[in-house]
C-alpha cells in the first residue's frame, strides 16, 4: 500500500469515526470533507470507493443501527427515537428504517425481543444492517 494511500484511508477513518461519535447531530459534507482535508467531491467518492457506501449512506445506516438498539431497550415512542437518532422527520425515519431492517420500526419492535443471555457482541454483529440486502 502506497503512503498515499494509507493516508487517504486514515483521512476517511477520521470523518467517519468523526460520524460514529455525531451521528444524531446534523452533518454535512463540507463539514466531514474539511475533517478529511479533503474537497466535497472527492470525499464522497474517496469515502464510497474505501467503505463501500456514500457518507450518507453510511449515516443513515448508523442512525438506524442505534434505533434498533433503542427500540429493543427502552419503551419510548418510536418519535422520540427517531428525534434522538437525528432524524428530522418521523416520515423519513419510517422510510430508511424499512429499506435498511425489512419492517418498520413499529414491526421491529414487535417482533424482536432483547437477547437475553447472548453476549452483546453478538447480538450486535447478527443484527446489524447491512448496506450489501
Amino acid at each position: 500500500m502506497s503512503r498515499a494511500v494509507e493516508q487517504s484511508n486514515r483521512a476517511m477513518l477520521r470523518a467517519r469515526d468523526a460520524m460514529d461519535r455525531s451521528y444524531a447531530e446534523p452533518l454535512d459534507i463540507p463539514s466531514l470533507a474539511r475533517i478529511a482535508h479533503v474537497s466535497e467531491a472527492h470525499f464522497i467518492r474517496t469515502f464510497r470507493a474505501t467503505f463501500g457506501e456514500t457518507p450518507h449512506r453510511y449515516l443513515q445506516r448508523r442512525r438506524v443501527e442505534r434505533a434498533m438498539s433503542l427500540l429493543l431497550e427502552s419503551d419510548r415512542d418510536v418519535t422520540e427515537i427517531c428525534v434522538a437518532v437525528g432524524f428530522g422527520s418521523l416520515g423519513t425515519f419510517s422510510r430508511t428504517f424499512s429499506e435498511i431492517v425489512g419492517e418498520s420500526p413499529t414491526a421491529f419492535r414487535k417482533r424482536r425481543s432483547p437477547a437475553g443471555t447472548v453476549p452483546s457482541c453478538f447480538t450486535k454483529a447478527w443484527t446489524r444492517p447491512s448496506s450489501f440486502g
